[in-house]
């Protein structure tokens, strides 16, 4: 998820040296295909965990919900943006490989092979990180890598047969490490001072040894990266770009918008991981998950969506005030869910609350792709309209 000029207050744009290859729209829309069904599926195993469908229809989809969303849907998202500004034929294994692993994991694939092609993604796209930082040494391009890393380590532990909820902390590295790399780099593009960055990456690397750590030791690693959580959504709220930005308007103070509200849940996560490191199953544990992979990590998703969405699918997309009905529903149904269902421990509220979380994935699903048809249409109106007046012979002139 690359930092953006719309980020910076100054119009539509992409930051780095890499651009995407002629004949990214071809690859990428049937690879963000495979990231799309697996979000379905993920959403159908949430739905069953929530008691609300039947679950001998695709039953395997409640046990894969962690994996299927976050590295079947988020993996596959995440891997085909990198693959698209890499402009490598060979980056598109990774998300090929997470999203094509993930359903095959779903369909119960023999063996390890669902969680073995997630794995290969995975590897592939470390490499694609140290391709970049090879091209382009930079800070923000290690701790990425290292995002990466954290995807290669959880795909392995569930390639051992290990539970999702081992390796959950190591999902949400992957995502976490991902997001404060790319707001590193808006950092440095910001021109912020070097001790308020070395704030950031001191914050960051607590967060990373937490992780490291919660592989032999799960309980006290989960505390240290919750901590580091917390010290990264303090810096990210105080110093981050996005509270300038959400003074301008349009698609500019949506991504800002999105962006502050996230840090809120990125914090609640944090400190619920330090004060509890809630561990398997319970009320802390689904708060704790889902305030960072639901209020953060999908926050995020929904910010960077108009300038993500375009890059791959090589078509414009259309910011409508509408964008802000789906933001609002993620964070008010998940309020609901944890404050209502978690904490105060009502089932009725805890249930309503998954479906308003599940409702605004669906709607932002569909509000972008009325935003590209949208912005398509237009195009093609003033393309016809340009080509009419061109066709139209100029009048004779009057003697």
């Amino acid at each position: 998820m690359d930092e953006t000029a719309d980020e910076r207050g100054q119009g539509p744009g992409r930051a780095g040296p890499l651009r995407p290859v002629a004949g990214a729209r071809a690859r990428g829309l049937p690879v963000m295909a495979l990231g799309v069904v697996a979000l379905f599926a993920g959403l159908w195993g949430g739905l069953i965990r929530l008691g609300l469908t039947p679950d001998t229809a695709v039953a395997s989809a409640a046990q894969l919900h962690g994996p299927l969303m976050a590295l079947g849907f988020l993996g596959t998202l995440v891997s085909l943006e990198r693959a698209v500004a890499l402009g490598r034929w060979w980056g598109y294994a990774a998300p090929i490989g997470a999203g094509a692993g993930a359903l095959a994991a779903l369909a119960g694939a023999p063996g390890s092979l669902g969680p073995a092609l997630v794995t290969l993604g995975g590897l592939v796209f470390l490499g694609s990180h140290l391709t970049l930082h090879r091209l382009a040494p930079s800070v923000h391009n290690a701790v990425m890598a290292l995002g990466a890393l954290a995807w290669c380590a959880a795909a392995a532990m569930w390639v051992a047969g290990l539970d999702v909820s081992r390796f959950a902390p190591l999902l949400a590295g992957f995502l976490v490490l991902t997001v404060a790399g790319e707001r590193l780099e808006l950092n440095r593009v910001s021109h912020r001072g070097q001790g308020s960055r070395r704030l950031l990456l001191a914050a960051i690397a607590l967060f990373a040894a937490g992780l490291a750590v919660s592989i032999p030791a799960e309980r006290a690693g989960v505390r240290i990266a919750g901590i580091g959580l917390v010290a990264q959504a303090l810096w990210l709220a105080r110093h981050d770009v996005a509270r300038r930005t959400v003074r301008i308007g349009g698609v500019t103070r949506f991504i800002a918008v999105a962006l502050l509200a996230g840090y809120a849940w990125l914090a609640c996560a944090g400190v619920l991981w330090a004060a509890d490191a809630p561990l398997g199953d319970g009320a802390a544990y689904d708060a704790a998950l889902h305030a960072l992979f639901l209020g953060f990590v999908m926050s995020m998703v929904f910010a960077h969506a108009p300038v993500i969405v375009p890059a791959i699918v090589r078509a414009p997309l259309a910011h409508r005030r509408r964008f802000y009905v789906h933001l609002t529903l993620l964070h008010a149904s998940l309020a609901v869910r944890l404050v209502g269902g978690d904490l105060a421990g009502d089932r009725a509220l805890w249930r309503w609350g998954g479906v308003g979380n599940e409702a605004a994935i669906l709607l932002f699903l569909a509000v972008t792709a009325a935003g590209l048809a949208g912005a398509r249409g237009g195009s093609e109106a003033r393309r016809r309209e340009q080509a009419g007046a061109a066709a139209i012979p100029p009048a004779p002139a009057h003697r």
